[in-house]
C-alpha cells in the first residue's frame, strides 16, 4: 500500500540579510557613482579639463621628482645617503600630516555630520556606524596623499632600476601605512570629544601643543654656515645638516617601517622588506581590530557628551562669568554688531549677511580649528625663515628665495580660498530660497561673500608677505613689488573660489570637507595651483631686478600684461559666469 505524500515540506532557507555596515557601504558607493555619472552628463567639457589637469600634474610632478632624484644621486658617495634620508623625511612628515588630517575629518564626520545624526536613532549598532564613518574618514583624508606620493615613488623606482613587482609591493605598503594614522586619528577624535570640557584635559593639551611647538622650533633651528666652511669642510657641514634629520630614523615610527620596506624592496632585499611589511601588517591588525570592535560604546558616549554640553569651557569660572555678562548685555547688540553698524557705507542687508557668515564661522569648531592648525604651520615656517635669512649673501639666492616666498604665501592663500571660501555658497543649503526671495537677491549675496573673503584674505596675505620680506631683509621696493603682486593674486583666487562655488554647488551636504573634496573643489584646487605657478614664473621673468641684483626692467611691461590677463581669465571670468547663472537659478 502506497503511503500518501506528506504535505509538510521544510521551509526554503532564507537568504542571509547583509549586515548594516555592508548596506551603508553599498548605499554610499551607489550614491557616489550616480553623482559621478550626473556630473559627467552635465559637463563633459569640464570633466575632460579635470582629467587633463590631473594628468598634467602627474606628468609634471613625475618629471620634477625624476630630475631631482637624478641630481641628488649624481654626487659620488653621497647621493645614496641623500636620497635615503629624503625618503625617510618625506614619509615622516606625511605621517604627521595624515594624522592631523584624520583627526580633523574624523571629528567632523563623527560629531558634526547630518548622516551620523540620522543614523544614531535607527536600529543600527553603534559599532557599525563608527566603522562606516571610520572608512569614510580614512578615504577622505588619504586619497590626496596617495595622489601626491604616486609620482615620487614612480620616479624613485625608475631611477633605482627596480623590477615591475616593486610598484605592486609599494601599493601594499602604502595601503597598510595609511591605516595607522586613520586608526589613531579616529581614536583621538573620540577621546577629544569625550574629554574636551575637562579642565585637566584642556591644560594638558595646551601644554603638549606648546611643548611640541617649542621643541620643533628649537630642533629645526638652522646654524649659520659661511661660504668658507662650505668650501673647506663639505663633509662636516653635510653631517651637521643630516644630524637634524635623525628623528626620521627612529625605529618605532610607522614611517620608518614604510621607508625601510620600500628601500629594501628596491635594493632586492626581499626578506628584509617582507619583515617590515609584516611589522606594518601586525600593527594594522592589532590596532584596527581594537578600533573596529571596541570603539562603538566610546563613540556613543562621546556623541552623548557633545550633544549634551553647551560649551567646552563651562567648567572655568571666568568663562561662566563672561557668559553671564554676555547674557545681560548681548541681548541688545554684541561687539560684532556694533562694529558692523559703524560701517555706514555698507547697506544694512549686506551687513546682515556679513554678520551671519562671521557668526556661523565662529560657531563651527572644525572651521576655525583648521584655521588655527594652518596658522601653526605658518608659525613654524616663519620661525625657520628668520634663521634662513642669514644665508642670503648671494644676489642669485636673494632673487630666487624672494619668489619662492611669494609662491609659498600664494599657496597658503589658495589653501584658504579652496577650503573656506569655495563651500560658502553651498553652505547656504536649502535655506538659499529665503535669500533668493528676499530683496537682497542672490547676485548681491554672491558679491557680498566675494567682498568679505577678499578683504579678510588680503589683510592676511599682505601681512604675511610684508612680514616675510622683512625677515628676509629685502629692500622696500622689492617688498612693495611683491605686495602688489599678492594683492592681485588675492582677488583672483577669491573670485575663482566664489565663482566655482556658485557654478558647482552642493546643497545636499553640510560638511565643508566633503564639499571641497567633490568635483568643483578639486577643480578649484588644481586651477589655483596652476595659476600660482604660472604667475610666479611670469613675475620672475619680468622682474625689475635681474639675477645679478641690478635693476633692469627688461620684460616688465609684457610680463605684467600677461599676468593681469591671466588673473582676469582665472578670477574674473568664473565670477562673471556665476553671476550670470544665478540670475536663472531655480529654487
Amino acid at each position: 500500500m502506497n503511503r500518501p505524500l506528506s504535505t509538510n515540506r521544510a521551509p526554503a532557507p532564507r537568504a542571509a540579510s547583509p549586515s548594516p555596515l555592508t548596506l551603508l557601504v553599498l548605499t554610499n558607493m551607489r550614491q557616489a557613482w550616480r553623482r559621478l555619472l550626473t556630473i559627467r552628463q552635465q559637463s563633459r567639457l569640464l570633466t575632460a579639463l579635470i582629467v587633463l589637469f590631473l594628468g598634467g600634474y602627474a606628468t609634471l610632478a613625475f618629471a620634477i621628482f625624476y630630475k631631482g632624484l637624478r641630481f641628488a644621486g649624481s654626487f659620488p658617495g653621497l647621493g645614496a645617503v641623500l636620497i635615503e634620508r629624503m625618503l625617510f623625511l618625506l614619509f615622516a612628515f606625511l605621517f604627521g600630516l595624515l594624522l592631523l588630517s584624520n583627526l580633523i575629518i574624523s571629528y567632523t564626520n563623527l560629531f558634526r555630520n547630518r548622516e551620523t545624526s540620522f543614523l544614531l536613532p535607527l536600529p543600527i549598532p553603534w559599532a557599525s556606524i563608527f566603522r562606516w564613518k571610520f572608512i569614510e574618514s580614512a578615504l577622505l583624508a588619504s586619497w590626496a596623499f596617495l595622489f601626491l606620493i604616486a609620482p615620487m615613488l614612480a620616479a624613485y623606482g625608475l631611477t633605482q632600476g627596480v623590477p615591475w613587482h616593486f610598484y605592486a609591493a609599494t601599493l601594499g605598503f602604502l595601503g597598510l601605512f595609511i591605516m595607522l594614522p586613520a586608526v589613531a586619528g579616529s581614536w583621538l577624535a573620540v577621546n577629544l570629544a569625550r574629554f574636551l570640557d575637562r579642565r585637566a584635559f584642556q591644560i594638558a593639551a595646551l601644554f603638549v601643543a606648546s611643548s611640541l611647538l617649542a621643541a620643533t622650533a628649537i630642533w629645526l633651528k638652522t646654524d649659520p654656515i659661511t661660504d668658507e666652511q662650505l668650501e673647506t669642510r663639505v663633509l662636516v657641514v653635510l653631517d651637521r645638516l643630516l644630524s637634524r634629520t635623525h628623528f626620521a630614523l627612529f625605529p618605532l615610527l610607522p614611517s620608518y617601517w614604510l621607508s625601510a620596506g620600500v628601500q629594501q624592496w628596491a635594493e632586492g632585499a626581499l626578506g628584509a622588506a617582507l619583515f617590515f611589511a609584516l611589522v606594518l601588517l601586525s600593527h594594522v591588525l592589532f590596532f584596527g581590530t581594537l578600533a573596529l570592535t571596541r570603539m562603538g560604546n566610546a563613540f556613543y558616549a562621546a556623541v552623548s557628551m557633545v550633544q549634551s554640553r553647551g560649551s567646552a569651557m563651562n567648567r572655568w569660572p571666568w568663562f561662566r562669568a563672561w557668559q553671564q555678562r554676555l547674557d545681560r548685555h548681548a541681548r541688545s547688540t554684541g561687539w560684532l554688531e556694533r562694529a558692523l553698524d559703524r560701517a555706514r557705507p555698507i547697506p544694512v542687508d549686506i551687513r546682515a549677511v556679513l554678520l551671519k557668515d562671521m557668526r556661523l564661522f565662529w560657531r563651527d569648531t572644525t572651521q576655525w580649528g583648521q584655521t588655527l592648525v594652518l596658522f601653526g604651520l605658518l608659525g613654524v615656517y616663519f620661525l625657520n625663515l628668520r634663521h634662513f635669512s642669514q644665508q642670503l649673501t648671494s644676489p642669485f639666492w636673494v632673487f630666487l628665495v624672494s619668489y619662492l616666498n611669494l609662491g609659498a604665501c600664494a599657496l597658503n592663500l589658495a589653501t584658504l580660498t579652496t577650503r573656506f571660501v569655495y563651500p560658502q555658497f553651498s553652505l547656504e543649503g536649502k535655506r538659499l530660497w529665503i535669500v533668493g526671495m528676499a530683496p537682497l537677491g542672490l547676485r548681491r549675496l554672491l558679491l557680498a561673500k566675494f567682498a568679505l573673503t577678499s578683504t579678510l584674505s588680503l589683510a592676511l596675505t599682505a601681512g604675511l608677505i610684508i612680514l616675510s620680506c622683512r625677515m628676509l631683509m629685502l629692500a622696500w621696493d622689492r617688498t612693495f613689488y611683491l605686495t602688489v603682486a599678492i594683492t592681485v593674486m588675492t582677488f583672483t583666487l577669491n573670485g575663482l573660489a566664489v565663482g566655482l562655488g556658485a557654478l558647482h554647488p552642493n546643497f545636499k551636504e553640510d560638511n565643508p570637507s566633503k564639499i571641497v573634496s567633490g568635483f568643483g573643489g578639486t577643480f578649484c584646487l588644481v586651477l589655483s595651483f596652476l595659476y600660482i605657478v604660472a604667475s610666479v614664473v611670469l613675475l620672475a621673468l619680468g622682474s625689475p631686478w635681474t639675477r645679478s641684483g641690478e635693476p633692469g626692467g627688461f620684460g616688465l611691461l609684457p610680463s605684467w600684461a600677461a599676468f593681469v590677463v591671466l588673473s582676469a581669465a582665472v578670477g574674473w571670468l568664473p565670477l562673471r559666469l556665476s553671476l550670470r547663472r544665478i540670475n536663472q537659478f531655480e529654487m
